[in-house]
């Protein structure tokens, strides 16, 4: 049961990591987006490969 526990929290975490980036992206401004080549519909998949590898 711990296992089942520990998996949850680790999602969550995970999560909340994902949320946060993809928030943090998206405040940036479109220049500095442009700048480092990150497109808005880039933005998912950079925090998802960032938070998830």
């Amino acid at each position: 049961m711990t296992s089942l526990f520990g998996t949850l929290c680790d999602r969550a975490e995970k999560r909340a990591r994902y949320s946060k980036t993809v928030s943090a992206l998206q405040s940036t401004t479109l220049n500095t987006r442009l700048d480092l080549d990150i497109y808005q519909g880039d933005i998912p998949r950079i925090a998802r490969r960032a938070v998830y590898g």
